[in-house]
C-alpha cells in the first residue's frame, strides 16, 4: 500500500548542510499501523511532512495506493498525493466555531466543492453529508457530542473531531504526528482508542510519530527506529523498543531537602472559569497548598482540572477571585496577588517556561541571553524605575509591563495594546547586558547543563534537539533565579533527551537550591525528577506527597489503559 525506497532530504542552512533523511526504505501494508520512534532530530517529522506531499526530497521514490511520485513531480501529482492522505498535528486545532456534525460536514462537501461549505436543508445531499459526517463522528465516539460547538469540547474530543475532519477526506494513508502526546492520560487514552477504532472499522492504513514508548506498544502492528536520519531497525514494536530504550542515560539522584521552609504560599483560594454556552466549568475553592523552598514539586492531573490555572494565579498573571499567594522575600511575604512595589523585586527572581518555549530565530545564543539578564538581572528594577520616571511612566503601570516580560507572546502583544503602547518600550525600560557580560554569567550555568560553550555563538537552527531544551533552561537560569515555574515545556522530546533534561534539572536543583514548580502530564517524567507531586481533581487538591504513590493513584483513577498493558508493567522503571 505504501513503498518508500532510497528516500533523501538534505536541507540547505546558511552556514551547512543537513542530511535530514539518508537512503529511507521501508513498506506499510494495507490496514496497517506502522509506528516510527526515535531521538529528536532523527528526521521522523521531516518523513511525515513528505509523505503527505508538503516536503520536497531530493532523491528516491514514494508509492502511495498505486501513486508513484519522485523528486521531480509535478503540482498535478502533488495534489493527488495530498488528495488520497490526511495528517492530524498534535497542536492543530483548527476548527470552525460551530457544532461537531458541521466541521465534519464541511469537509466531508469540500470533496465535491473545493471549499469547505454545507448544502442548504433543501439541497438533496444535504441528508447524505450529514449521514456521512455522523458515521465519522461515531467511528470517533463523538456521535453524543455531533451539537455540541466545537470550541466548547474537551481536549481530547477536539483532538478526535480532528481526525473525524480527516477521515472525511476519504484518504488512503492517514499520517499521525504526535498524536495527542501533550495531553493527559484520559485524554490520550480517548484518542488512542478512537485511531483504533478508525483503523479496525475503516483498514485504513496509518503511520504513527510518536516520542512516547507506551503509545506505539498499545497502537503499533510494526515499528521503525528512525536514527540520524537512517533506519536503524524494523520489527515488532517490544523488541524494538527495548533496544531504543537501553540507550537511556542513568537516572541522577535527588538531592535530599528535608524539613524546608515554604517559599510559596497559596491562601484560601477562589477562581470560577465560566465558558458562553456551558456555563461555570471550572471551580477553585478554599485551595491552600505550600511550595516549600529548594524542592522540585509537580502539580498532576487530567485536563481542565485547574492546574494550569492554579498555575497562572501563583504567577501572579491571572487574578483570582479571592485569596492570596505569598512569596518569601528576605524576612517578609509578598502578596503576588496585589500591587505593592515589592511585588517586581519578587517577579525578577522567578523564571517562567511554557509550553511553547522558543529561541529567538536570527539571535545567537548569547545575544538572547543579554535580553534575559536585561528582564532579569540585577539592578535591572531599579534601572526600569528611573527610566519610567522619565517616560512618565507610573510605577503601577511599569509593574503591568513587567509582568508581561513572564507572559507569551500574544498574551503580552494584547495588554500592550491596552496601554497604548509598543514591544520596544521593552528596549527602553529593560536594555540588554552587553556581550561579555552575559557570557560570564552564561558559563557557570553551561556547565551545570553540560553545554559547550561554544553553543553561545550559535542560532537556534545550528542546535539539536536536545541543545534547544537545555539552552532555553540556561537562558532561564542566566540571571540565578530562586523559583522555576514550568508549564508542560518537556511533554513532547523523546524518553532519551528527556533523561537528559531531567538530570540537567536536577543539577539545577542541587547546585543552586532552586525551588522548581512543574506542571506534567508525563507521570514518568514526574516520579523521577518530583520530591513531591500533588493531584489537582476539580479545582481540588486530592492527592499531596510521595510522587510514585501520587501518579499511580492518578494513573488507576484515568482508566488509561495504555498505561497498564503487561509490556509496560515489566518495564524498567523510568523507561515507560
Amino acid at each position: 500500500m505504501l513503498q518508500v525506497e532510497k528516500l533523501s532530504k538534505v536541507y540547505q542552512l546558511k552556514d551547512r548542510q543537513v542530511e535530514a533523511l539518508k537512503g529511507v526504505s521501508f513498506t506499510a501494508k494495507e490496514g496497517e499501523i506502522l509506528g516510527i520512534v526515535g531521538k529528536s532530530g532523527s528526521g521522523k517529522s521531516t518523513l511525515m511532512k513528505i509523505l503527505r506531499g508538503i516536503e520536497t526530497f531530493d532523491s528516491g521514490r514514494i508509492e502511495i495506493d498505486g501513486l508513484d511520485i519522485s523528486p521531480d513531480a509535478g503540482p498535478e501529482l502533488v495534489q493527488k498525493q495530498r488528495q488520497i492522505t490526511a495528517i492530524h498535528l498534535q497542536r492543530d486545532f483548527g476548527l470552525w466555531t460551530e457544532s461537531a456534525l458541521n466541521n465534519v460536514a464541511k469537509r466531508i462537501y469540500s470533496r465535491k466543492t473545493g471549499y469547505e461549505t454545507i448544502p442548504t436543508e433543501h439541497n438533496p445531499e444535504y441528508e447524505e453529508v450529514m449521514e456521512e459526517a455522523m458515521g465519522y463522528l461515531k467511528l470517533v465516539g463523538l456521535d453524543r457530542k455531533a451539537k455540541h460547538l466545537a470550541t466548547i469540547l474537551s481536549g481530547g474530543e477536539k483532538q478526535r473531531l480532528l481526525i473525524a475532519r480527516q477521515l472525511a477526506k476519504k484518504p488512503k494513508l492517514l499520517l499521525l504526528d504526535e498524536p495527542a502526546t501533550m495531553a493527559c492520560p484520559a485524554t490520550k487514552q480517548e484518542v488512542l482508542d478512537a485511531i483504533k477504532n478508525v483503523n479496525r472499522e475503516l483498514g485504513i492504513t496509518a503511520v504513527v510519530v510518536s516520542h512516547l514508548p507506551e503509545v506505539h506498544r498499545y497502537l503499533a502492528d510494526r515499528l521503525i527506529w528512525l536514527d540520524g536520519g537512517e533506519i536503524r531497525e524494523v520489527g515488532e514494536p517490544g523488541e524494538i523498543l527495548s533496544r531504543f530504550l537501553s540507550l537511556l542515560g542513568k537516572a541522577e539522584p535527588l538531592a535530599l531537602r528535608p524539613n524546608a521552609p515554604p517559599a510559596i504560599r497559596v491562601v484560601e483560594l477562589y477562581k470560577r472559569n465560566y465558558l458562553v454556552g456551558t456555563g461555570e466549568v471550572l471551580r477553585i475553592e478554599d485551595l491552600n497548598l505550600e511550595i516549600r523552598e529548594g524542592e522540585i514539586t509537580s502539580l498532576i492531573g487530567s485536563s481542565g482540572a485547574g492546574k494550569t490555572t492554579l498555575l497562572k494565579i501563583v504567577q501572579g498573571i491571572a487574578k483570582p477571585d479571592q485569596g492570596s499567594v505569598f512569596y518569601r522575600l528576605g524576612d517578609d511575604w509578598v502578596d503576588m496577588v496585589e500591587y505593592s512595589r515589592e511585588r517586581m523585586e519578587v517577579r525578577r527572581n522567578i523564571g517562567i517556561m511554557y509550553q511553547e518555549f522558543a529561541l529567538f530565530p536570527r539571535e545567537t545564543v548569547l545575544e538572547q541571553i543579554g535580553y534575559k539578564l536585561g528582564v532579569k538581572g540585577q539592578d535591572v528594577v531599579d534601572h526600569a524605575r528611573k527610566k519610567a520616571e522619565e517616560l512618565g511612566i507610573s510605577d503601577k503601570v511599569l509593574d503591568v509591563i513587567y509582568t508581561l516580560t513572564d507572559m507569551t507572546e500574544e498574551e503580552a502583544k494584547a495588554v500592550l495594546d491596552k496601554l497604548g503602547l509598543t514591544k520596544e518600550v521593552f528596549g527602553e525600560l529593560f536594555p540588554r547586558f552587553p556581550a561579555t557580560e552575559a557570557k560570564r554569567y552564561a558559563e557557570p550555568v553551561f556547565r551545570v547543563l553540560d553545554l559547550d560553550p561554544s553553543v553561545l555563538d550559535k542560532y537556534p537552527h545550528q542546535l539539536s534537539g536536545g541543545e534547544k531544551v537545555r539552552v532555553s533552561i540556561a537562558l532561564l537560569m542566566a540571571s540565578n533565579p530562586k523559583i522555576l515555574i514550568l508549564d508542560e515545556p518537556f511533554g513532547d522530546i523523546d524518553p532519551i533527551t528527556l533523561r537528559g533534561v531531567s538530570n540537567a534539572m536536577k543539577r539545577i536543583n542541587a547546585e543552586y537550591g532552586t525551588t522548581i514548580l512543574i506542571v506534567s502530564h508525563h507521570v514518568d517524567f514526574v516520579r523521577e525528577i518530583s520530591h513531591r507531586a500533588v493531584l489537582i481533581e476539580n479545582g481540588e487538591i486530592s492527592a499531596d506527597g510521595n510522587p510514585k504513590e501520587v501518579c499511580d493513584l492518578f494513573v488507576s483513577r484515568c482508566n488509561a489503559s495504555y498505561l497498564k498493558t503487561p509490556a509496560m508493567a515489566a518495564a524498567p522503571a523510568g523507561k515507560a
